[in-house]
């Protein structure tokens, strides 16, 4: 308990009045709203009919968490506001110099943390993006530059799986075309944990490497690109499919693998024609998949990938109309967009939409990214902070 509680425990004529705090307070009043609906919440995900909604409990459980979070931070807001009045009435009114003083450390802790504070609500009162808390299935495709873009693709593999392991996240391929000298061609996975979209959304786009390849034999370097594509997981309820019309075949695996691979028809394909809803057309899309030696599970997963390029060809307008209002460089997902340089001769990592710069480039390989992703995070809640006025 601290010294100015129990002043003030015994000192009510010198309490300080919320309604007093809260004037010409812009945060406070954008959060005035918000007590209301927490109280809302609160007592629906008690209602015996909401909890039986699976799907409306879920969303309401996530709005009561986002919530919580912003009550807590305006409670301690209050406080340090408080804090920092008390404080100075002290200062003002009373004579005995060990009071004082002691109010003197407390104005200066309540004022340091008051713009802290001031910060971490101006975020958390941001729009979420609904996407953010989702799984995502990731692409890296070999760009410009021959057998180097393969190996590329395969250094950034390797970067990612890296990260997604210091993450707890738990990562799978689904599809993988391999490069003639190494790397790959191209490589789908699936990335599944807490917050995944949200945290990799901003890898979308081309990376470029300059160094002297492997196979380079007169010690040239070498520009080459390789795409990444991050799309959010789609859940079943938001993409409607009639799996009876999936035409499925199945074929044997190739590869190293040992007997089995090679002899059971482990390999599934499907094929089904899906309305495009933008342009009216029917299309055949077809999916693959030979991740494991056991049907049932290759079945799953590209039934899986089914349901997420659907989602994002048919929220592709919606995604593209969020990019438009935000205005913001950094989580557009356009692929055609340089977005970052990979050089080895100099040995860092630049991301061009903010800037951004380390010369750590063989631990930013090795998966040591967050510092990046923070730094774009930064950039983006910026952009959204302007926008919301906030």
């Amino acid at each position: 308990m601290s010294f100015l509680f129990l002043f003030f425990w015994y000192s009510p004529c010198l309490f300080v009045p919320l309604q007093s705090i809260m004037e010409n307070n812009s945060i406070l009043e954008k959060l005035d709203g918000l007590e209301a609906r927490f109280e809302e919440v609160s007592t629906l995900i008690t209602d015996p009919d909401v909890i039986g909604d699976q799907q409306r409990f879920v969303k309401l459980t996530k709005e009561y968490k986002d919530l919580s979070d912003i009550m807590d931070a305006r409670r301690r807001y209050i406080a340090c506001l408080n804090g920092i009045k008390e404080a100075k009435d002290i200062l003002a009114n009373e004579d005995d110099p060990e009071m004082k003083e002691m109010a003197r450390e407390e104005l200066a802790i309540n004022e340091e943390l008051q713009p802290k504070l001031e910060e971490e609500i101006k975020i958390a009162l941001i729009p979420k993006d609904p996407e953010d808390a989702k799984n995502v299935q990731m692409e890296i495709r070999a760009g410009t530059g021959g057998d180097e873009a393969c190996l590329f693709a395969g250094d950034l593999f390797k970067m990612y799986k890296s990260f997604c392991d210091s993450k707890g996240w738990t990562l799978s391929v689904t599809d993988v075309s391999e490069g003639a000298v190494g790397g790959y061609k191209e490589i789908d996975f699936a990335v599944s944990g807490a917050d995944v979209y949200g945290t990799l959304k901003y890898e979308s786009g081309v990376h470029r490497v300059q160094r002297v390849p492997a196979t380079e034999t007169q010690g040239r370097m070498h520009t080459s690109a390789a795409t990444v594509a991050v799309l959010p997981e789609a859940d079943k309820f938001e993409v409607h499919i009639n799996e009876g019309e999936i035409k499925w075949d199945t074929f044997r695996s190739s590869g190293a693998g040992g007997q089995n691979v090679n002899k059971v028809e482990s390999g599934v394909r499907l094929r089904y024609m899906w309305k495009n809803p933008n342009t009216g057309e029917t299309e055949e899309i077809l999916i693959e998949c030979t991740e494991t030696r056991d049907q049932p599970k290759n079945k799953e997963r590209a039934l899986s990938r089914l349901y997420t390029f659907i989602y994002d060809k048919e929220h592709q307008k919606y995604m593209d109309d969020i990019a438009s209002r935000r205005k913001t460089l950094v989580s557009t997902g356009d692929r055609s967009a340089k977005i970052r340089t990979y050089n080895f001769p100099q040995g860092r990592v630049t991301d061009h939409r903010i800037g951004y710069t380390t010369h750590d480039l063989q631990g930013f390989l090795g998966g040591d990214i967050q510092a990046m992703i923070d730094a774009l995070t930064v950039a983006e809640n910026a952009e959204r902070m302007k926008e919301s006025e906030l």
